[in-house]
């Protein structure tokens, strides 16, 4: 059933959504930078810590993904949308308990806060072709993603800005709010068609046979390593940015730090309006050439230290607290263009995905693509953790990470199809 109000309604709803995800990671990790700085923790203690509380949120996607498929399509996707909000609320409440009965009962709460993200998740995206023409579907996905980087971008400062200035105990009342918000923009939605012919025990067996049939198909096999290979530069870049900011760029506070992301995120805006704007759904053509860009781009971060950009950096010590970071016109211009080379890299491929598998599975279809991109930011982790381990510095993460990025775009030769994409038979099992 298609609904006028229903895409508005998911793109609000998806932006806080995705907002408290961020908010909350960034109350949870700035408090080690704090306990850094306050000389409790090392900096490899932070830096361990902070990879860990950061892959909490992946972890379900990668357990729970034929439950989540089977959830997104048997029942309504509106109705998952609203469950997937009530974990990630709950998860804030037993976050919330690290007031009273210490740190550590932030690890289970952002836990919960995965099991809601990864409910959310293929509701999200599964709901697009059930409420818009598949001509739009680019331009949607398009919008989606841009949000949703926003709210990255927007929740990570915001959570650090939060964890600066606020009390924890007023950080997950604010955040508990946004979920809140979140949840009733779900409940206006109207209900989108359930499957009750769909039954657990088959379903997570098609599932299986499923996600076997895409990472053996030919096209959308790759797709799906496309899609991953995004999500593991995000992922490694996430983690990185806090250690980069204090080891390298030497920034004082963890609003300064998430605003990091501000010049990456825009530039991944940019390039995901521009895929939108430039391609037809299925044109896959220049994904490699965005993928060996992205790289080099990886490459040239990792020379900021070495290059004496980082002395370029100018604070204002006149200002207190408040004292101003004033980034040159390179490193934003680096952030920046990254950013608009991994956003042309993806929103391609997630079109694709969702307009040439097969419609009657779309739900699992998103749940298997969740599976991959989640693996890929656990490995992302697990390559930041080996780093630390082999004692590579925080500069040395991003030379890491464009060796990868290279690597996998190399071996990524996506094949192209000449059926119509609802015909392609790639992804039915």
């Amino acid at each position: 059933m298609k609904s006028a109000r229903n895409y508005p309604l998911l793109l609000a709803s998806q932006f806080l959504s995705a907002f408290g995800d961020n908010a909350i990671l960034a109350v949870i990790v700035g408090q080690l930078t704090l306990m850094q700085k306050a000389g409790e923790i090392t900096s490899d203690q932070l830096r361990l810590n902070n990879t860990i509380y950061t892959s909490l949120l992946f972890v379900p996607y990668v357990l729970l993904a034929p439950l989540a498929g089977y959830v997104n399509d048997r029942y309504p996707k509106t109705t998952w949308l609203r469950r997937g909000n009530l974990f990630k609320i709950a998860g804030t409440v037993v976050c919330a308990l690290s007031v009273w009965w210490g740190y550590i009962w932030q690890a289970p709460g952002y836990f919960i806060v995965g099991i809601g993200s990864c409910l959310y998740g293929p509701a999200k995206y599964g709901i697009l072709p059930e409420i818009l023409p598949r001509e739009k579907l680019v331009k949607a996905n398009g919008m989606v993603e841009l949000l949703t980087l926003v709210a990255i971008l927007t929740g990570m400062i915001a959570g650090s800005w939060m964890i600066d200035k606020l009390p924890v105990k007023q950080c997950y009342v604010g955040l508990f709010a946004i979920f809140g918000t979140s949840w009733a923009l779900n409940w206006l939605m109207t209900p989108t068609p359930a499957n009750a012919d769909i039954r657990l025990r088959a379903s997570a067996a098609e599932f299986a046979t499923h996600f076997k049939s895409l990472l053996t198909a030919p096209r959308l096999g790759k797709v799906l390593v496309g899609t991953a290979l995004f999500w593991v530069c995000g992922a490694a870049m996430k983690i990185n940015f806090q250690p980069w900011g204090l080891d390298v760029l030497k920034l004082p506070d963890n609003t300064q730090i998430a605003l990091l992301g501000l010049w990456l995120s825009v530039g991944v805006m940019v390039g995901s309006i521009l895929a939108g704007q430039l391609y037809a759904v299925g044109d896959l053509r220049r994904t490699r050439i965005y993928g060996f860009v992205l790289a080099a781009m990886l490459a040239v971060i990792y020379l900021v230290e070495h290059l004496g950009m980082v002395h370029w950096l100018r604070f204002e010590p006149s200002l207190g607290e408040n004292s101003r970071l004033v980034l040159i016109l390179p490193v934003m211009l680096l952030l920046g263009l990254a950013g608009v080379f991994a956003g042309l890299f993806l929103i391609p491929l997630n079109a694709a995905l969702q307009a040439e598998s097969d419609p009657d599975k779309l739900g699992k279809t998103i749940a298997t693509q969740n599976v991959m991109d989640n693996l890929g930011m656990i490995l992302a982790a697990l390559m930041v953790l080996a780093c630390v381990k082999f004692q590579l510095g925080a500069s040395q993460v991003f030379l890491v990470l464009a060796v990868v990025i290279a690597a996998v775009t190399a071996w990524l030769r996506i094949p192209e199809t000449k059926a119509r994409p609802e015909q392609a038979g790639d992804a039915q099992p």
